[in-house]
């Protein structure tokens, strides 16, 4: 009776925990098919913007030079890493695949100084336990990352590298490319890269002519700062997106196996009770048998 009681409470843990990763894998696909959209909805802005950007520095030519480009520095030794982690955990191998890739790149470039500025508590308490104090740490981004939270922190960013105080500004975070495949990148924001694009040459090979208005300098002020805020707050939507994907994938695997193992339960509280049923009769026909 003692193990038959022991495995009926088991089986209602389980059920118990059953249900509660089934509702979590639901709550994450909500916020999973809303974080998506969000991520399609910026993307088009984004790649637009980077679009003029490069049909400009195209047409400009060796004409371009702004700061954020890069152009005429001297080096500090300085960089800063911006990690994008999760507040929350149960979401698989997320938070472990980016913070793996963060300290891979940090050992491997030990040749300048870094500076690490992390977003979430997962990252947040890793670096702390590894020893590696962050400089700042970013807990006011919710599953719902605001752009002016975001552009706030970019025009830190931007300003701090205009000083001259770093000579690069990178951020670790998961891209997301599909949804069977979320990749660790760690991409640069500042310097931005001297943007190419084909579209400002015509198909004989002759590059088009622009007149700008106002000059091609103050349209680079203009737009540069922009893109790189667009840039950052894109990477922002795709590691929420990645995120979420993840917890969805993660909770459907523990409802899976949480059903699996209430099966193996019952068939073993089915023999057990029926082994002890079995072992009542024989008693019972032995007890009969001795008193014929």
């Amino acid at each position: 009776m003692a193990q038959l009681r022991e495995i009926k409470k088991r089986i209602k843990a389980v059920g118990n925990i059953q249900r509660i990763t089934k509702t979590m894998q639901m709550i994450a696909t909500a916020k999973f098919q809303a974080s998506v959209r969000r991520a399609q909805g910026t993307k088009p802005y984004t790649t637009k913007l980077a679009e003029i950007v490069g049909e400009l520095a195209s047409a400009v030519g060796d004409e371009v030079d702004h700061p954020l480009l890069g152009a005429g520095r001297q080096k500090t030794g300085r960089e800063l890493l911006l990690v994008l982690s999760s507040n929350r955990g149960l979401c698989g191998a997320y938070n472990a695949n980016i913070l793996r890739t963060s300290m891979h790149y940090l050992r491997d470039h030990t040749d300048v100084t870094h500076d690490l500025e992390v977003v979430g508590k997962k990252g947040i308490a890793f670096f702390r336990f590894a020893g590696m104090e962050p400089k700042r740490a970013h807990t006011q981004f919710t599953d719902k990352p605001a752009y002016e939270d975001v552009e706030a922190v970019a025009s830190s960013y931007i300003d701090q590298y205009v000083a001259g105080e770093y000579d690069a500004v990178r951020v670790a975070y998961m891209q997301f490319i599909s949804n069977a495949r979320q990749v660790p990148m760690i991409e640069q924001l500042l310097p931005l890269q001297p943007p190419t694009s084909e579209s400002g040459e015509s198909a004989g090979g002759t590059r088009a002519v622009y007149e700008f208005s106002p000059d091609p300098a103050e349209l680079l002020a203009e737009l540069l700062p922009m893109s790189v805020k667009s840039r950052l707050f894109q990477w922002f939507n795709d590691a929420v997106v990645s995120e979420q994907i993840s917890r969805m994938v993660a909770m459907k695997a523990a409802t899976d196996n949480a059903g699996k193992l209430s099966r193996s339960l019952k068939r073993g509280f089915n023999r057990a009770r029926q082994a002890q049923i079995t072992t009542e009769l024989s008693e019972i026909i032995g007890g009969a048998a001795a008193l014929s």
